[in-house]
């Protein structure tokens, strides 16, 4: 079967290494960025650059977008005339992290011009993303995540169809609100372990073979003890989700506080100009708010 022709929007620290994976699964991929530069680093390994997103989307059988905000996605692609210039039957896939209403709303604008549509958001870093290892949750009619397997199968170990239109931006909203309560869990531990006078690596070695386990003690601890907060994904993207879970959680009239708690520390950090630091980077704040380090007064 012949692979589809994909139109790649967004080639950012996830979006480039995304991008790639489906290079080498040979797949043709026409390649669009606002900071063009950034997708001609791709041009070695196949993919075509082009200057304006209509130009890239031209021919495509599959449009991935995989931007930063929702109201990037929805400024650039569905409230522009890149949607009229598209053949009945394209299937868009937003792999962004977006509200969950604007999902709904964008698949209702594909549905309108014969478009077919999933929001199908990732988790996985870009660890995952470079060892094409993401776990992808889409929403939108089982026809088209059936159409979508070879796309995903490229770039994920995990797929799970989670429900209609709007579901897989339901599944990033949990996905978020345990990372980055988690995230926060685990920097508070560690804080108050080394404070006492414990090895914080120790602790953490310790906890890894209990029932505090989990990925982002095993993952995120190591960077908070080596202090490594280049990003995997930043802190503002972090902080941006939050705000998207409490909004949805009030759209659903739910109160949330420890995902309020989380959002508070996250826009502190923010604040202190820290936005760009790796989410796991929340331990700065902490450690500002204490006025400790893991292993020293500040």
């Amino acid at each position: 079967m012949t692979k589809p022709t994909i139109a790649f929007l967004g080639i950012g620290l996830m979006g480039a290494p995304m991008a790639r994976n489906l290079l080498k699964a040979g797949f043709k991929v026409h390649l669009w960025n606002r900071t063009q530069h950034k997708a001609e680093n791709l041009i070695a390994d196949g993919g075509q650059v082009f200057e304006h997103p209509y130009e890239a989307v031209a021919g495509a059988q599959a449009v991935i977008t995989m931007l930063e905000t929702g109201q990037i996605v929805d400024s650039l692609v569905y409230q522009s005339r890149l949607l009229d210039s598209l053949e009945a039957g394209t299937l868009l896939i937003d792999m962004s992290s977006i509200p969950p209403s604007l999902a709904k709303q964008h698949a209702r604008q594909c549905a309108i011009r014969g478009l077919a549509y999933l929001d199908a958001p990732v988790s996985g870093g870009t660890a995952g993303a470079e060892a094409a290892s993401l776990s992808i949750m889409a929403g939108g009619s089982e026809e088209d995540f059936g159409r979508a397997q070879a796309i995903f199968s490229a770039l994920g170990s995990q797929t799970t169809y989670i429900g209609p239109a709007g579901s897989g931006q339901l599944a990033k909203c949990a996905n978020q609100a345990i990372v980055g309560i988690t995230i926060g869990a685990v920097a508070e531990a560690l804080l108050l372990a080394a404070r006492g006078g414990a090895n914080p690596a120790a602790v953490r070695e310790a906890l890894m073979g209990g029932f505090a386990s989990s990925r982002i003690l095993d993952l995120h601890g190591q960077r908070m003890l080596d202090r490594h907060f280049k990003p995997g994904a930043t802190s503002r993207v972090q902080l941006k989700d939050l705000r998207t879970i409490l909004d949805t959680a009030r759209e659903e009239d739910l109160t949330l506080p420890l995902t309020e708690q989380a959002y508070n520390e996250y826009l502190e950090l923010a604040s202190k100009g820290l936005e760009d630091v790796d989410h796991s980077g929340l331990l700065l704040q902490l450690e500002a708010k204490n006025r400790t380090k893991l292993n020293r007064e500040i």
